[in-house]
């Protein structure tokens, strides 16, 4: 069953980064002039995946495009897929600080400027 749910996802990744890459025109996806992206860079999905307290499947969907990511569970006893959680993290990522233990980032910022 396990096996079977894997490889569903695994499928439905596939499939959605086709639908992302080749939309219904056929065409290929243009970037925009303004995102800037390192050489090398991978602007597909990222999935990770782990199993929670031996219940359900934990799968996280990061899109580095638009900076968002998704939460799903997979119930291993029904196989029922449920999105748990989607954020945008753009703005977080723009935080210094945010439940850190001391010294804070910008504490370590003022130190080494000094």
């Amino acid at each position: 069953m396990k096996t079977i749910l894997l490889g569903a996802l695994a499928g439905a990744l596939v499939v959605a980064t086709g639908l992302i890459a080749f939309p219904e025109n056929g065409e290929a996806q243009v970037r925009p002039p303004y995102v800037q992206r390192p050489a090398g860079s991978n602007d597909g999905l990222i999935a990770l995946s782990e199993t929670v307290d031996g219940r359900y499947q934990q799968v996280t969907v990061i899109d580095p495009l638009s900076h968002s990511m998704c939460v799903y569970h997979i119930d291993f006893t029904s196989g029922e897929i449920a999105l748990r959680s989607v954020r945008k993290i753009h703005w977080d990522m723009q935080m210094t600080d945010f439940n850190g233990t001391k010294p804070l980032a910008s504490e370590v910022k003022t130190l080494s400027q000094q």
